[in-house]
């Protein structure tokens, strides 16, 4: 893997390209600028298209937690690693992804998820409200919204 990579601001246009992204992420070796929404969905939905569900799931949050570790972020009642945030994100990627044909390829189907959702970073504030969402409860472990349930938002 080289030094840095590249995560480009409209589609992948290689499987090699997204595997660089994940090989960094494994790494902790995202810059910090980098590390964003529209790189957590390409992580997420990388996760769910090469894994099931709940390997999946522990590979995503374990990579966040060691990311964060390597770069010192620290997990605060502010800032940090968001369990259900995380997890709210990982659902509707999933839910995305299983919309979509099964003609599409590993490469198309992650490039749509993350168009879908790179502009909709605060899409949970329709799922939950501020205080909800922002409390350390709902950081530390998956709370169910509180405003609007998460298939609402998750294409049929």
């Amino acid at each position: 893997m080289s030094d840095t990579v590249t995560i480009p601001a409209m589609s992948f246009e290689s499987l090699e390209e997204v595997r660089r992204v994940i090989e960094a992420f494994e790494a902790g070796a995202i810059p910090k600028p980098d590390w964003n929404h529209r790189t957590h969905l390409v992580v997420a939905s990388w996760y769910l298209e090469h894994f099931d569900e709940e390997e999946a799931r522990d590979r995503v949050v374990t990579g966040i937690l060691r990311y964060n570790r390597l770069n010192g972020i620290e997990r605060t009642r502010t800032s940090g690693y968001h369990e259900t945030l995380t997890l709210f994100w990982l659902a509707l990627a999933r839910g995305f992804l299983k919309s979509l044909p099964e003609s599409a390829t590993s490469l198309e189907r992650i490039n749509r998820c993350v168009t879908a959702y790179e502009g909709k970073r605060d899409l949970f504030l329709e799922h939950y409200r501020a205080e909800t969402i922002w409390s350390w409860d709902a950081r530390r472990a998956w709370t169910e919204p509180d405003r609007m349930p998460l298939s609402e938002s998750i294409p049929r």
